[in-house]
């Protein structure tokens, strides 16, 4: 059997098929607020196990790959469907295996993306601060004028799990949902181009991973085309959006409202965005219900198992020699 380290505490029963399989399990003492693992802690330790479960926020970069390939490690589990935080071209090149989370986390995230896309678009978040800060003084009719959610042009950029989730909820408003990715999905409503979509949506919600084709696929120009009346969501990654021109968009006027749960350099968000009017700010929330984040870890940890066990798991991001 195995060794493998989960570098964070996971949810009850997260690691439960690590314990099942026979693995001895070694935890991380992370300390108060459960910090991230930098790249050298996890470099110095990644020879002596097996495989190694991480979050998002666990930086395994080449450095930690080439110092676990050096000694036992064969698999790195990632709680999460994003992998940006591994360096999986270095890590096919070592022979580690990388898995993810798909799949487990599609409708919860969906239901947080439409959450966002109502609370931005009726202006909820500005209203419950007037609220709770005493500076609501009894209803007026041009008080906290928003937009209208139902009957809506939704643009969603990115058709995978995740944004086909929220068209699903989108039908349920009357929505006319229009969709944008690289290449031609043969589905009802694929629109070519990115600023034809901007242009012809009102509301925008974005389900792309973190490459250098999405970093800051969102800016100045593209705000500008989605308009006055525009809201912009987003749950994917932090980077796929300029933030400073975002906060720019709003304070200016040139849309309406934004919703994000994403940050470019988490946990920091930009001076810009806590002050910027007309947004909805969440701490990376997504995924966060007790079901889906314990089917997360367990997921992972299936994973872990599978490729340990010299198996191919369906949640395989790279192949490694051991699994082929």
């Amino acid at each position: 059997m195995g060794r493998v380290l989960v570098t964070h505490e996971l949810p009850d029963g997260g690691t439960q098929p690590l314990a099942d399989a026979g693995h001895e399990v070694v935890h991380l003492e992370r300390g108060e607020g459960d910090p991230a693992c930098s790249p050298s802690e996890l470099a110095e330790i990644a020879s002596d196990f097996d495989g190694i479960v991480c979050l998002l926020t666990d930086t395994i970069d080449e450095k930690v790959l080439a110092a676990g390939a050096s000694g036992r490690l064969k698999v790195i589990g990632n709680v999460a469907v994003g992998y940006n935080n591994i360096d999986v071209t270095a890590a096919s090149r070592l022979g580690v295996a990388v898995c993810n989370t798909p799949g487990v986390l599609d409708e919860t995230t969906a239901d947080l993306a439409f959450l966002l896309l109502l609370s931005a678009s009726r202006l909820a978040s500005e209203a419950e601060r007037d609220l709770r800060s005493g500076l609501w003084h009894g209803w007026g009719i041009k008080q906290y004028l928003g937009q209208d959610v139902h009957g809506a042009v939704l643009g969603l950029v990115g058709y995978g799990r995740i944004g086909q989730a929220v068209a699903r909820r989108a039908a349920g408003f009357g929505m006319q949902v229009l969709h944008h990715t690289r290449r031609q999905t043969g589905s009802a409503g694929y629109v070519a181009s990115l600023d034809e979509l901007m242009e012809e949506s009102r509301l925008v919600s974005l389900h792309v991973p973190l490459t250098e084709e999405t970093h800051h696929m969102i800016g100045a120009h593209q705000l500008e085309l989605l308009g006055v009346e525009g809201v912009v969501v987003n749950t994917s990654r932090g980077p796929v959006v300029d933030e400073q021109a975002l906060a720019r968009a709003l304070e200016s006027g040139t849309i309406l409202a934004a919703g994000l749960d994403v940050y470019e350099h988490e946990p920091d968000v930009h001076p810009a965005l806590l002050s910027a009017p007309r947004t909805v700010l969440l701490p990376h929330i997504g995924s966060a219900s007790r079901r889906t984040r314990t089917r997360m870890a367990r997921l992972a940890c299936e994973g872990v198992c599978a490729v340990l066990a010299g198996r191919r798991p369906e949640n395989l991001v790279v192949l490694a020699p051991q699994t082929a």
